[in-house]
């Protein structure tokens, strides 16, 4: 299966959703053309037609019926009653659900028998189509399905291919992750204004740092400890810099809040 001459159909058009859109079309994988979009936010519907020339359904059986690959994007506690109603529809069409928490097994028992369902968790850089995107795929998905929905996640972003057994540390790493990462701009951008900089360039001056960095690990291909080492001059200011964040156990705290939302990822799961 490849993404030509296919059409793509969301149920739920969030910020998820919307992202996704812009990514697709951003892409170029599909015309606007070619996906229909349905939503019970009826004026979230007329904004995206406006903005992306997409089609909008009201009705998300429509969506269902026009369409070859189908986006869930709907909060987990209405995936059931979505299921439901979308059921008669499915036919041979591929299942890509984002809704956190909801196993693929859902997806196989609620949809008719060999139903191709893949599970996505991309993270909400996807806004900015710079998502970080965890897929595992059903038993009824081909490779060829497999590396269309990749297509598709990569034109938001970066992803990777694991066991659905994993995507709770990925809710701890990736999916939490922004708001660590938001937290040390913050406490960067603090640092700045303490030492005279005003709040704005300090701002910028900490994020792009950032942005920086994250680019030199993932395009230079260096080991993030020979990285840090190519900054870190004997007795400069790097190095005085490092000292203090391991006296205050910067490396273990970032360790433990991944492990303790993946844990908290697990307890949450197990209630739904």
């Amino acid at each position: 299966m490849t993404i030509a001459g296919k059409k793509i159909g969301f149920i739920g058009t969030g910020k998820m959703g919307e992202a996704l859109i812009k990514g697709i079309l951003h892409a170029k994988l599909v015309t606007p053309d070619r996906i229909f979009a349905g939503d019970a936010d009826t004026a979230k519907l007329k904004s995206l037609e406006k903005t992306y020339s997409i089609n909008t359904c009201e009705n998300n059986c429509n969506a269902v019926q026009n369409t070859d690959i189908i986006i869930i994007a709907v909060k987990p506690q209405i995936v059931q009653k979505v299921l439901e109603e979308i059921k008669g529809s499915i036919k041979k069409q591929v299942i890509i659900s984002i809704a956190a928490g909801v196993p693929i097994e859902t997806y196989e028992n609620a949809l008719p028998k060999g139903t191709k369902v893949v599970r996505v968790m991309p993270n909400i850089a996807a806004t900015v189509l710079e998502a970080a995107s965890a897929v595992c795929s059903g038993s009824a998905v081909t490779v060829e399905d497999e590396a269309v929905v990749i297509g598709i996640f990569n034109s938001i972003g970066r992803t990777v291919i694991l066991p659905e057994h994993l995507l709770d540390a990925v809710t701890g790493l990736s999916g939490s992750g922004p708001a660590y990462i938001f937290l040390i701009i913050e406490a960067l951008a603090d640092g700045g204004v303490f030492e005279g900089l005003d709040r704005k360039t300090a701002k910028t001056l900490a994020a792009q740092t950032v942005l920086g960095a994250a680019k030199m690990v993932l395009e230079d291909g260096v080991h993030t400890g020979e990285l840090r080492d190519m900054v870190t001059s004997p007795g400069g200011t790097t190095i005085r810099g490092i000292r203090v964040l391991e006296d205050c156990g910067v490396r273990i705290a970032m360790m433990d809040a991944v492990i303790e939302a993946c844990e908290r990822s697990k307890e949450l799961g197990k209630k739904r």
